[in-house]
């Protein structure tokens, strides 16, 4: 992998786990709600000490939410693993199992492999499993503690199953948008230069493939443009690499601006650029190309720096023919682009009569 890959793949990781820790605090918000609508339900079936065990849950899960703001995680994770755990285990022994108070531990299923590495989220995994048949199998042998009316035992069932249901909805939603917005920016890594964000040459030579192979479907004209920067090299040198990458931003941005949306924009290597124009003749294309260089004319560039510079670049215009492939079309094109600088740069060059031949 190279140190660009490298550098990406570890910002991804870093990004990775704030957006988890914020959700953390977002369920200790839910859980503390929760646990506020547990205390009017269990003074209201006549059970104080679980009403009053919810008052220190409520405080647990605000502990929890003030240490995961100042990046204590390991303490919030331990108040939150305690209150779920022994709240489970007071709620089946005073009421009994179909309270449904043992749905809670699932939650922390997905929680284990998201927040720690697989060596230690397999082993908790397999203590959190023994926890939960350990609670099971003990209402097997010892009758609640302090039962209640079976229609309140079922509306308390369905209640913790909602709860449960509603939060692993939210947990799955956050987690489809956390692969899905990765994968984005995997293919965006992908496709695209990181400096211009125009596509790069990889993805460009597969995008270029498709459209000639409309070409050979519908027999509509393609035009290509192979656009060089004017004397980058002295830029650089005299300039710095910053204003090197300042440059090479705004010959993007200008390029894009000029041509159309529909038309295929790439930085092609160092300080050149490769346009595919569909549905465009040579005259056509020759047009944008003139367009971009004019465009690049009518500003005065200033560095990050505070240096002005003037910018032009040099063009080569050529169309795909019949018998072509990729290579050929974009060939003559880059010999036009040499006539131009060899003709004093600043100027848009068609392919040559010959170069048909």
């Amino acid at each position: 992998m190279s140190q660009a890959g490298s550098e990406s793949a570890r910002e991804t990781a870093r990004d990775r786990k704030p957006r988890f820790w914020q959700v953390a605090k977002r369920c200790c918000q839910i859980a503390a709600s929760v646990d506020v609508a547990f205390f009017f339900i269990f003074h209201y079936l006549g059970s104080p000490i679980l009403a009053w065990v919810n008052v220190v849950s409520i405080t647990m899960y605000a502990v929890a939410y003030w240490a995961l703001g100042r990046k204590l995680n390991v303490l919030a994770v331990g108040l939150i693993w305690a209150e779920v755990i022994l709240h489970a285990a007071i709620g089946i022994s005073m009421i009994g199992w179909d309270a449904g108070f043992h749905y809670y531990l699932m939650l922390f299923i997905p929680a284990l492999f998201v927040s720690m590495p697989l060596k230690h989220s397999v082993p908790a995994f397999t203590v959190l499993w023994g926890y939960y048949v350990g609670l099971y199998l003990m209402t097997w042998f010892f009758e609640p503690l302090q039962p209640i009316a079976s229609e309140a035992l079922l509306a308390l069932n369905l209640f913790n199953l909602t709860v449960v249901f509603s939060m692993f909805a939210y947990l799955s939603f956050f987690y489809l948008r956390n692969v899905s917005s990765a994968h984005r920016k995997l293919q965006q890594m992908a496709t695209t230069d990181p400096l211009t964000r125009l596509f790069n040459r990889r993805h460009m030579t597969y995008l270029a493939k498709k459209e000639l192979a409309r070409f050979e479907r519908s027999g509509h004209p393609v035009s290509f443009i192979v656009l060089d920067i004017d004397h980058f090299k002295t830029i650089n040198d005299q300039y710095g690499h910053e204003a090197g990458d300042f440059v090479l931003q705004e010959v993007a941005r200008v390029i894009q601006e000029q041509l159309r949306a529909q038309d295929l924009v790439a930085r092609w290597g160092g300080e050149e650029f490769l346009a595919i124009l569909p549905d465009t003749t040579i005259d056509e294309a020759s047009v944008g190309a003139e367009r971009i260089r004019k465009g690049l004319l009518g500003n005065q560039w200033t560095t990050p720096g505070g240096d002005v510079l003037e910018l032009t670049v040099s063009a080569g215009v050529s169309e795909y023919r019949p018998d072509d492939d990729l290579n050929a079309a974009i060939n003559r094109a880059d010999r036009a682009l040499y006539r131009g600088k060899e003709g004093g740069r600043n100027r848009v060059e068609l392919e040559a009569a010959e170069d048909g031949a």
